[in-house]
């Protein structure tokens, strides 16, 4: 049995595939899904699991070294997204670089994406691209 505490075998499984400057896309329930690109769907009702808690589960488990955001987040959205950024960033003592895009970029973006991850997330806008960063 593992010893790390992410028990989602398929969100591990995704990560142990990633290579570096690898995209992966947290959702929110919303978010149109592109053609072709796998999605792990988490949500079980409107709230659960949020952005915050995916992305705290699954910080553990990889090294980012960029992640993007939509402008249109509202300005509590992004402090809690750049807060979580910045943990995340101290954690793996490497820079994580931010940037925000339009939506409708966002969106052309996640066809670039290994795979989403569904949250149940309803506040809006609350995606986030992940770039896979190394361990070394």
């Amino acid at each position: 049995m593992k010893r790390t505490p992410l028990l989602n075998r398929h969100l591990s499984a995704l990560i142990a595939t990633l290579g570096h400057g690898d995209r992966i896309v947290l959702a929110d329930a919303g978010l149109p899904m592109p053609p072709g690109v796998p999605v792990i769907d988490l949500a079980v009702v409107a709230g659960l699991p949020t952005l915050l808690d995916v992305l705290n589960a699954i910080k553990g488990e990889l090294m980012i070294e960029a992640a993007t955001r939509a402008t249109e987040a509202s300005p509590d959205l992004s402090n809690s997204i750049d807060t979580a950024l910045a943990t995340w960033a101290k954690d793996q003592e490497r820079k994580i670089d931010r940037r925000a895009i339009g939506h409708d970029d966002f969106k052309v973006e996640t066809g670039t994406a290994r795979a989403i991850i569904r949250t149940g997330e309803v506040t809006p806008y609350a995606n986030l691209i992940l770039v896979s960063g190394v361990a070394f």
